[in-house]
């Protein structure tokens, strides 16, 4: 197995895709990000996995069961499973993040330009792996 080696920031700082999956275990599945300026990734919960995100570039703002606390480059955040949670993007420039799942989210390989096309092809993970 080959795992997953490679620089997340610069990863996750380049990325212009909404949500695009870098690589999917058994039980993590590792995705980045960019919310762009006043887009949210939506209201959410995942009942059966926990998320944990790190914010690398831009300024926005987390709602986590009801509380809302700013957010901005270098800060992490964990949403336990069962959290109603929502991440919004209240700067001028791309929010970009990457997230972690335990369990995985998406099929593998999964990548979604936009928002709208999130929305429209959102498929949870089918039980395939990177390797």
């Amino acid at each position: 197995m080959r795992g997953f080696v490679g620089n997340i920031e610069e990863l996750t700082v380049s990325n212009s895709n909404f949500r695009q999956v870098l690589y999917t275990g058994h039980n993590l599945q590792l995705v980045i990000m960019a919310i762009a300026p006043g887009e949210e990734i939506g209201e959410e919960v995942h009942e059966d996995r926990d998320q944990f995100f790190r914010v690398e570039s831009g300024e926005g703002e987390v709602q986590i069961d009801g509380l809302s606390t700013a957010v901005r480059a270098e800060d992490a955040i964990i949403v336990p499973a069962g959290a109603r949670h929502n991440i919004l993007n209240r700067g001028t420039t791309p929010l970009q993040l990457y997230t972690i799942y335990g369990p995985p989210e998406h099929v593998d390989g999964t990548v979604h330009r936009t928002k709208a096309d999130a929305e429209a092809g959102h498929e949870h993970f089918d039980g395939r792996t990177t390797e």
